[in-house]
C-alpha cells in the first residue's frame, strides 16, 4: 500500500482577503474588517498593514475609529459572508485543478474550527497529492505551482506538504510560505509548535502548563500510559498528533463548478468609473477560471444591488463565446452606459455561462469577414443610439399576422457546407412601407387601380383571402388579401393587394418577381 501525501492550503485573515482581493485600489493599505450588529462591530480580520498599525482582533469599532483618526490610513469595511462564499469556491476550484480528493482542513482533530488558536478567520484545504508526480513533479514543485495559482487568484496562502495529514495542517496554520517535511521526520518537524494547536480544554491545558508542556515536542516527550491516566483517553490522540502519527479518514469535498464573483461595497457607488474598475477584475478571474477549463464566457449576468432595496439587472451576450477580457470590459461599459442603473449601486455580483468557443473554417477564394468582438461592440453601440429594439436580426413569430417579426441578437454560425439545389421559384418583394392605392371593383373582385403615378387595368385576381386576429387589443387586425395580373401601358404586372378591412384601406404590399 503506498504511503499517502497532502498538501495543506492556508489562507489566514480570510475575511480581509475575500473582500480585497477584487479591489486592488485597497490591497496596498492598511484595511480592517468589522462584524456585528451597529454600534457594537468588532474587528474580525485584518491584513498586515492594519496589524503593523496595531489593529488587532476583538477590537471595537470605537478603538478602530480612533486607531484610524491616528493613523490617518487605516480603513473598515464590514464583512460580507456572500463575498467569502464566492471567494471560497474560487480558491476551492483552483485547488481542484491539482488534486481531485480535497477535505475541509479549517477544523482541527476534535472538529471543532474555532478552538484552535489562529484559525477562527482561516480557511484551509487539504489536498491528497498522492501519485500526482507525474504531473505536477516532486513536491516542492507543485506546492509552487499551486501558490503561483493562488496568487494569480488573488490569494495569499501558505503551503505545508507532509505524508501525516494534521501534520501538513498544522504546519501551515503557524508557518508562512512553503514547507515540505520529508517522510518520518513530522515529529521533528512540530516539536517547536505551541500546544495551543491542539485545541485541548482549558482544564487540562491548565495542567499542562502547571506541569510547563508548552510545546507540542514537550508533550510527545511524556510517558503515555501515564498522561492518559491523568488526563484521560483523549491526551492519548494529543500525544499523537504531536509526534505527527495520528491517522486520518480522509472525508473529500465536491468542488462545484460555479462561475461567480461577488463584491460589496463600503460606500454606496454612483460613479460608472468606480463600478467599472471593481467590474474589469471580476471579469478578468471569470475569464480566468473558464479558461482553465477550457471554455469561454457565453454570457455574463450583471446584477447590481442599489440603494432602497432595488435591484437592476443586465446581460452581456457576445456573438461568440470569449475570453478576451478587453472586449468583455467593453461590452460592460456600453451596457451600462445604455442602461444606467437609477440609483447609487450598494453591491455587484456578475455570474456567466461556460460554452465552447467555435472556430470557422475560412475559404481560400472567401471575403474575409469582421472579427465577431468588433461585430458585438458596433452592434452595442447602435443599440445605444437606435434603442435596444431596433438592431439585430428579424425572427418571424409564430403568428398568421402578415410580415410580423420580431429583433433577436446575432448570432455567429458556421455557414453550411453544400447548398441544396431545387426548382426555380419565385421571390416575392415586399414594400417598405406599403404604397396605398385606389381600387375599383368590379363585381366585389378588383378591377382597376392607381398608385399615384399610373392606372393599372387587373386581368385576373385570386382571392380574397381573410385573415384576422388580436383583436382584443390596439394591435388587432383585419384584412383581405389578392393576388392580381395587371397590366399598365403592355407590361405585365404580378403583385399583392390588400383591403384594410379595419381602416377602410387598399394598399399594395409586394410584387411578384
Amino acid at each position: 500500500m503506498s504511503q499517502g501525501l497532502y498538501a495543506c492550503v492556508h489562507a489566514a485573515e480570510f475575511p480581509s482577503q475575500a473582500l480585497l482581493r477584487l479591489r486592488p485600489d485597497l490591497q496596498s493599505l492598511p484595511v480592517a474588517v468589522l462584524e456585528g450588529r451597529a454600534p457594537l462591530e468588532q474587528v474580525c480580520s485584518m491584513n498586515r498593514n492594519a496589524r503593523q498599525l496595531g489593529a488587532a482582533t476583538g477590537m471595537t469599532r470605537l478603538e478602530a475609529e480612533a486607531l484610524a483618526g491616528q493613523s490617518g490610513g487605516l480603513r473598515l469595511l464590514p464583512r460580507s459572508l456572500e463575498g467569502e462564499a464566492a471567494a471560497r469556491a474560487v480558491l476551492l476550484e483552483c485547488a481542484a485543478s491539482f488534486s481531485p480528493r480535497i477535505e475541509d482542513g479549517s477544523k482541527d482533530a476534535a472538529g471543532d474550527a474555532r478552538k484552535a488558536a489562529g484559525t477562527g478567520t482561516a480557511w484551509a484545504l487539504v489536498l491528497d497529492i498522492a501519485g500526482t508526480e507525474r504531473l505536477f513533479g516532486p513536491p516542492r514543485a507543485l506546492a509552487e505551482r499551486l501558490r503561483n495559482a493562488l496568487k494569480a487568484a488573488g490569494f495569499r496562502a501558505s503551503i505545508a506538504v507532509s505524508a501525516n495529514f494534521h501534520t501538513a495542517r498544522m504546519l501551515a496554520a503557524s508557518s508562512r510560505g512553503i514547507t515540505v517535511i520529508p517522510s518520518g521526520e513530522q515529529a521533528l518537524a512540530l516539536a517547536s509548535l505551541p500546544v495551543a494547536l491542539l485545541a485541548i480544554p482549558d482544564s487540562h491545558a491548565e495542567t499542562l502548563a502547571l506541569w510547563g508542556i508548552r510545546t507540542l515536542g514537550e508533550l510527545a516527550a511524556l510517558p503515555e500510559v501515564d498522561l492518559i491516566a491523568r488526563l484521560g483517553q483523549e491526551a492519548s490522540t494529543w500525544r499523537k498528533l504531536a509526534m505527527g502519527a495520528h491517522t486520518h479518514a480522509f472525508q473529500p469535498i465536491e468542488a462545484a463548478f460555479s462561475l461567480r464573483e461577488f463584491c460589496e461595497f463600503e460606500t454606496p457607488v454612483e460613479q460608472m468609473d468606480s463600478l467599472l474598475f471593481v467590474g474589469a477584475r471580476m471579469i478578468d478571474s471569470l475569464a480566468l477560471r473558464a479558461a482553465t477549463h477550457a471554455m469561454s464566457l457565453a454570457s455574463v449576468t450583471v446584477d447590481l444591488e442599489l440603494e432602497g432595496k432595488r435591484a437592476h439587472r443586465l446581460v452581456l451576450r457576445p456573438a461568440l463565446p470569449s475570453v478576451d477580457r478587453k472586449f468583455l470590459l467593453k461590452l460592460l461599459q456600453l451596457e451600462i452606459a445604455a442602461k444606467p442603473p437609477p440609483a447609487a449601486v450598494l453591491a455587484l455580483a456578475l455570474s456567466a455561462e461556460a460554452g465552447q468557443s467555435s472556430k470557422v473554417q475560412l475559404g481560400l477564394f472567401a471575403p474575409q469577414t469582421p472579427e465577431p468582438s468588433r461585430l458585438d461592440v458596433t452592434i452595442a453601440r447602435l443599440k445605444a443610439i437606435a434603442g435596444e429594439d431596433r438592431v439585430g436580426s428579424p425572427l418571424l413569430e409564430d403568428t398568421h399576422r402578415a410580415g410580423s417579426f420580431r429583433m433577436a441578437n446575432f448570432a455567429a454560425e458556421n455557414p453550411p457546407d453544400e447548398e441544396q439545389e431545387g426548382p426555380p421559384r419565385m421571390a416575392l418583394r415586399r414594400l417598405r412601407p406599403p404604397l396605398a392605392v385606389r381600387v375599383a371593383l368590379n363585381a366585389g373582385q378588383p378591377a382597376l387601380f392607381y398608385d399615384g403615378r399610373q392606372s393599372y387595368k387587373v386581368s385576373t385576381s385570386f382571392g380574397p383571402w381573410r385573415s384576422s386576429g388580436c383583436w382584443w387589443s390596439i394591435d388587432g387586425w383585419d384584412s383581405d388579401e389578392w393576388d392580381v395580373l395587371a397590366e399598365s401601358e403592355g407590361a405585365p404586372v404580378a403583385c399583392v393587394l390588400v383591403m384594410d378591412r379595419g381602416k377602410h384601406q387598399w394598399r399594395l404590399e409586394a410584387f411578384y418577381d
